[in-house]
């Protein structure tokens, strides 16, 4: 699993503080320094906040007036200096919302995938998925090309001698089959000779 980022923004006593224990962190860290630094990493979509969070001081106009920013993406430390065990505390429930709220809402075609509740979701209907399902759904949304099925096998399976492969048709089959009934899509998993793509 990737780590989650903490950027941290003019803040950067407690970036090389943390920088020190940087092996021991249960995520990675980076220090924009300036406004210019952090403007130009959004700009550039180098911030990707499906895994990561910015840290900076409550009073900062430049996240506060940024379209491209959801505030809840944003931890603001009002105090400083704040105790170090009172920081992580703050970073680590932040990251732990943040990484649920994400999960609970991941667009996927005209699709809502919400992996908390196990559901996909589209024009007021929702469907329930297994969670061997869902992990088709997100392996094959995250690979832009057609993807065979012994490797399904060995990434969602993890692969097993006893594993057959029709084992991994059959489940494709029929989440392909659940959503042409539950959405008359016949087209949101696609089957061709090179193998399962969305």
């Amino acid at each position: 699993m990737t780590k989650q980022i903490v950027n941290f923004f003019e803040l950067s006593e407690l970036y090389n503080i943390l920088f020190e224990l940087k092996d021991i962190l249960s995520f990675d860290i980076n220090n924009y320094q300036n406004k210019k630094e952090l403007s130009n990493a959004l700009k550039d979509n180098k911030i990707n906040f499906s895994n990561s969070i910015i840290i900076a001081r409550s009073n900062e106009n430049l996240l506060l007036n940024n379209d491209k920013l959801d505030k809840k993406n944003i931890l603001f430390i009002d105090k400083l200096p704040i105790q170090f065990d009172k920081l992580m505390d703050k970073i680590n429930v932040h990251l732990i919302q943040h990484q649920y709220n994400f999960k609970s809402k991941l667009n996927i075609k005209n699709y809502i995938l919400n992996i908390n509740s196990r559901t996909i979701s589209k024009n007021n209907k929702e469907l329930k998925l297994t969670e061997k399902e869902i992990d088709i759904i997100l392996f094959l949304n995250e690979n832009n090309m057609p993807q065979k099925i012994d490797i399904l096998q060995s990434q969602i399976w993890k692969y097993s001698a006893k594993l057959e492969t029709h084992t991994v048709e059959t489940h494709v089959y029929r989440l392909r089959k659940k959503i042409k009934d539950n959405f008359n899509d016949e087209n949101f998993i696609t089957s061709s000779e090179n193998g399962y793509f969305i």
